[in-house]
């Protein structure tokens, strides 16, 4: 099943928020992303101060979820946690009925 480009963005996130600061082809394969795409995410969450993109001596440019990124990930988590919460309630009325 493909991702959308919302999912997309939040995988990069957890990627980043778990391995730390990352190559742009250590984030594809962590994230299982193709080039392409995953340039397209990083400009898009760099852009939007989710991801900073920094300067390491040895490894060249490396991305780096940001403060807001975390903030940003910890509440889509609580959200989806909350919508998957509803859904089960959801399916128990439907049951009873």
């Amino acid at each position: 099943m493909r991702r959308t480009k919302l999912e997309m963005n939040v995988d990069i996130l957890k990627v980043l928020a778990h391995w730390g600061p990352l190559k742009l082809t250590h984030v594809m394969y962590k994230g299982n992303f193709n080039g392409r795409v995953v340039r397209e995410c990083l400009d898009l969450l760099t852009k939007q101060g989710l991801v900073e993109e920094k300067i390491n001596k040895r490894n060249g440019i490396v991305y780096a979820i940001t403060q807001r990124g975390f903030t940003v990930l910890k509440q889509f988590r609580e959200l989806t946690e909350g919508l998957s919460i509803i859904e089960i309630a959801g399916n128990q009325k439907s049951q009873n009925f």
